[in-house]
């Protein structure tokens, strides 16, 4: 709110000869430091800093400048919390890298610039470590391994019967642009085409524009070697970008379902097999209300 304040007083100042200032943290974190907790708090700074300018000024000029400079110093220090600073030097390398660089623009350049930098670096090592928390890949190859989604889970497939020509590929995490690489490259890695392709995206939570550019490539891919494409378990965000983008059309309201006993199920109907009933209790299904 004091930024916001400052901005209104910055629109109002140059009516009245007066030149803009730009915000400083300093004052601040001096007035939290000091137990400042509310914006009555902010409201005193002003009319102290207002009364110094209007009746006290020509005592103020008196204040000799190193005694300023020592105040400025002790500011400066308690606002430098050393011990964080070192404390995050022993992180995590991408961590250590946007604060050493903020710190040194702050230092040589300036604290706007410091800040944007800063704030790029810092999108940039989120969307990398999104990216990396993303995990892709085929599970029905992985069926005799028991921590694929944990023997408890009742939506497992370990409990579930995956026909012959059927392939499962899970995406786990957010489907963005960082991960759609991952997610082209997984999918060429199997040899054959498979009859049917279920993408479960129960742990997908975002679908972007990238991701969706990939997903169309797939389903392209999959129409030229006669492999049908069912999604299994997509979320509310994803469905919407389906819909709007006009993929859901295109696919099929009868090829996504809203978990995977039912995509296994549009699979076996595809391949002329008898349904199968699900082993667990039943998951929410796919209703076009929901979108």
């Amino acid at each position: 709110m004091e930024l916001v304040a400052q901005g209104v007083a910055n629109l109002t100042v140059p009516f009245f000869g007066g030149i803009p200032a730009t915000g400083a943290i300093a004052r601040t974190a001096t007035n939290i430091k000091n137990g400042g907790r509310t914006p009555i708090s902010g409201m005193v700074h002003a009319i102290t800093l207002l009364l110094i300018l209007v009746f006290f000024g020509k005592w103020a000029a008196l204040i000799p400048m190193p005694t300023l400079a020592g105040i400025l110093v002790v500011v400066a220090w308690n606002m430098s919390e050393a011990h964080l600073f070192l404390k995050l030097l022993s992180g995590p390398r991408g961590d250590v890298l946007v604060l050493l660089s903020t710190f040194g623009l702050t230092v040589l350049v300036d604290l706007s610039v410091a800040i944007q930098v800063g704030m790029v670096l810092a999108a940039f090592l989120f969307m990398q470590r999104m990216a990396e928390a993303t995990q892709v890949g085929f599970i029905t190859r992985d069926l005799n391994d028991a921590g694929e989604d944990g023997i408890d889970d009742p939506h497992s497939l370990h409990l579930r019967e995956v026909p012959s020509g059927v392939e499962v590929f899970e995406i786990n995490g957010p489907f963005f642009f960082g991960a759609a690489d991952k997610f082209k490259y997984a999918l060429k890695q199997v040899a054959t085409p498979p009859r049917v392709l279920i993408l479960r995206m129960r742990h997908a939570l975002s679908l972007d524009s990238t991701a969706l550019q990939a997903l169309e490539s797939v389903f392209d891919n999959a129409r030229r070697n006669g492999t049908h494409l069912v999604l299994s378990g997509i979320h509310s965000q994803p469905l919407m970008v389906l819909e709007r983008s006009g993929f859901l059309h295109r696919l099929g309201e009868e090829n996504i379902h809203g978990n995977i006993d039912d995509a296994l199920n549009r699979a076996r109907d595809i391949l002329g097999l008898p349904p199968v009933q699900r082993p667990g209790p039943p998951a929410p299904r796919f209703r076009k209300t929901e979108y």
